[in-house]
């Protein structure tokens, strides 16, 4: 606990990382106090009413938590940052197969560049079809009472407030990334779920009534905790030959150094993927009001603790888990480049035998990765099954508790990155985190 404390404290001593937290925390404030802005046009208290009616709101109750409570209350960023996520999710789709994005990935800074505005455009796209969706539930669901205006001029300023507010979320990520610490995006994400955390854990208390069955509930939480930082820090060592070189005087090369290739190589990013594709059928569902069938598939994917919902999700994660690890993680390129450092895998040729070898180890090392994240985004399903509330359920695994621990093991890296450099111990003053010699 000392040594924790120290670290803390440097943190405080190096001003380019204290103006980044503190940057990071005023532009947090920022995102929280919007989550509390009501629309136009609705009447908060009688929204309020209804929605304490509704109990945990099913798939909405679940995507409220992504955006900080601000979906249910009807806040101007009630859609949060998820549009931008499903067209980030759609342009890398896209990349795959489309000869005009591979040509702007090869592109380098500029190409990113582009990709990024593309992408924000789309988001704007998104973002308005969702709007419509959403105003559309809300004049015309449970909570259609709440509504004080007309439901033309409801319609067009919710959507322009609601896409407004995306893009606005959507620069505070960026900036967040920018001028803070950490993936801006990812913050934002992680910042709405832990609001829900001290009630969810207080609810579930009271709930159980039961203080040895609360105990145990903790217990296993801690337990899939540790579980998924062990598998997301796991790395397979890949022993690579360094040939002698004579440069002048001096020697280089001749030593034994390790390619590590990540259990998870893909991180938090699938079981976000996933999350936001699962958001889909329901939103179009919207749409069409008068339609059973389209009503009954809006259901469908709406129940979170029913076994299609798991079904699907399950491999929804483990495609994504594959896929982003494909296009984030390129072997040939890793080949190339251990080729011109003088570098070789013992008994590999080095070249196209090297290339084959590192995605043969990439796609076993990922299988288990794969199946793991499958299992913990279905977790709360079980834990529901189980008895345990829906709002506690949802940080007992699935993508509330796995974003949370990447996030913050991602975040926690970048920090002592910054200490590393300027000769302060870090988090782990026996060995380092795990993640940085990865």
């Amino acid at each position: 606990m000392a040594g924790l404390a120290e670290s803390f404290r440097n943190i405080w001593k190096v001003e380019e990382l204290r103006q980044r937290i503190m940057y990071t925390l005023g532009l947090f404030v920022v995102y929280r106090i919007g989550a509390y802005v009501t629309l136009p046009g609705v009447d908060a208290q009688v929204l309020s009413d209804v929605t304490a009616q509704g109990g945990d709101a099913g798939l909405f109750g679940f995507l409220d938590m992504f955006v900080g409570g601000a979906f249910l209350q009807a806040g101007i960023f009630a859609l949060g940052i998820m549009p931008y996520i499903t067209a980030a999710i759609i342009i890398q789709l896209m990349g795959a197969v489309v000869p005009y994005f591979q040509k702007l990935k090869r592109e380098g800074e500029e190409g990113r560049r582009k990709i990024t505005q593309i992408t924000r455009y789309l988001t704007v796209g998104i973002t308005s079809l969702q709007s419509i969706g959403y105003a559309i539930n809300l004049q015309y669901g449970a909570t259609g009472s709440a509504i004080v205006i007309g439901p033309t001029l409801f319609m067009v300023t919710t959507v322009i407030v609601l896409t407004s507010g995306t893009v606005f979320v959507m620069w505070l990520g960026e900036r967040i990334s920018e001028d803070g610490i950490g993936n801006g995006i990812s913050l934002l994400i992680t910042i709405g779920i832990i609001a829900f955390l001290p009630n969810a854990v207080i609810n579930e208390f009271n709930l159980t009534n039961n203080f040895f069955i609360f105990l145990l509930e903790i217990g296993m939480w801690t337990l899939i905790t540790g579980g998924i930082v062990l598998v997301s820090q796991g790395i397979r060592r890949i022993p690579v030959q360094y040939a002698k070189r004579v440069v002048g005087r001096k020697v280089y090369g001749g030593t034994t150094q390790y390619l590590p290739i990540r259990v998870n190589a893909a991180g938090v990013m699938p079981i976000i993927f996933a999350q936001s594709i699962m958001f889909i059928p329901s939103t179009v569902a919207a749409f069409f009001p008068e339609s059973p069938f389209m009503q009954n598939m809006g259901a469908w994917f709406s129940d979170i603790s029913g076994f299609g919902y798991s079904f699907v999700f399950f491999f929804m994660t483990f495609f994504f888990t594959y896929f982003y690890t494909a296009i984030t993680v390129n072997p040939k390129e890793m080949a190339d480049t251990m080729k011109r450092q003088g570098g070789f895998i013992p008994g590999i040729r080095p070249g196209k035998q090297t290339s084959e070898f590192i995605d043969n180890i990439l796609t076993r090392v990922t299988l288990p990765g794969s199946i793991f994240l499958g299992f913990v985004a279905i977790l709360p399903a079980f834990a529901m099954q189980a008895g345990v509330s829906q709002g506690f359920a949802m940080f007992f695994g699935g993508t509330s508790l796995l974003i949370i621990v990447q996030v913050t093991l991602d975040t926690l890296q970048q920090i002592e990155s910054h200490l590393l450099m300027r000769h302060y111990d870090g988090f782990m003053k026996s060995g380092k985190m795990r993640g940085r010699r990865g």
